[in-house]
């Protein structure tokens, strides 16, 4: 796909900063210290990939808002917004886990326009623009998956760690979609799990409680292979609640039910 001027913006940021994590990456897999120094190191891995989007988003375009995980800038520009996250899966990347994305997106008048999901380890860059379909490195067009049944499904989800409220609700939904699908898969990646729906690897995914820097860029990609995102209860709007379920056209309603069925 011939990409907007922004996108393609977007693309050569992530590729910098997803090296930057590559580096350091491969230190942390080799680190024998302790989980203190783990960690300490790891943050500074995201803060000089945060560094690095930084300046090459607001060197292009210094009139835009930028919204990350350190905080927000209003722009002069007050329709267009970068949503950035430098390190979206930052759990495996402290454990060596190569599986860790570069997300950003490009809001406009409130609407996600454009997004990058950028898995640096592998080398996938999955990237979309609103209206343009959803696409894998250079030139491969991704779609969602064509299966029809969920019994042979396989659907990614996320369980929330440590005491947050909506653990009760996820444990009763993988006490249901379990014994009706074909397996489940918990990556610890928000963005790649939406990245993998778009491209079929996963024909679906839930969250109940997810911000907005983690689902912005994942949904677009999501959106335009062709899966139908909403909110996990009925009404509820994914960037607003916090919330989504996503699937393809074919097995949106069976998943929908299953998971409904806990509210």
């Amino acid at each position: 796909m011939q990409g907007s001027a922004n996108l393609n913006i977007m693309i050569k940021a992530a590729r910098k900063a997803g090296r930057s994590l590559n580096k350091d990456f491969r230190e942390v897999e080799n680190l024998q210290t302790s989980a203190a120094n783990a960690e300490k190191f790891v943050d500074r891995a995201q803060a000089a990939a945060s560094d690095i989007l930084r300046e090459e988003l607001t060197s292009a375009r210094g009139t835009y808002g930028y919204l990350e995980p350190r905080g927000e800038t209003e722009g002069e520009d007050p329709t267009r917004r970068w949503i950035v996250n430098a390190l979206e899966g930052a759990g495996n990347f402290l454990h060596g886990q190569p599986h860790f994305a570069v997300t950003i997106a490009l809001e406009h008048k409130g609407q996600i326009v454009s997004a990058v999901v950028f898995d640096s380890a592998k080398d996938e860059m999955f990237y979309a623009e609103k209206g343009q379909g959803a696409w894998l490195n250079d030139n491969k067009r991704v779609r969602v998956s064509s299966r029809d049944r969920l019994v042979d499904a396989i659907v990614a989800h996320a369980v929330p760690h440590g005491v947050k409220r909506t653990l009760p609700a996820t444990l009763k939904d993988l006490a249901r979609v379990m014994p009706e699908c074909s397996g489940l898969r918990a990556s610890g990646s928000t963005a790649l799990d939406l990245a993998y729906v778009a491209a079929g690897r996963f024909d679906g995914f839930w969250r109940r409680e997810a911000s907005r820097l983690e689902l912005a860029a994942g949904l677009l990609i999501a959106s335009e292979a062709g899966a139908l995102t909403e909110g996990v209860r009925a009404g509820q709007k994914p960037l607003e609640d916090g919330a989504v379920l996503c699937t393809n056209n074919q097995l949106f309603s069976a998943l929908a039910k299953v998971i409904r069925a806990t509210d």
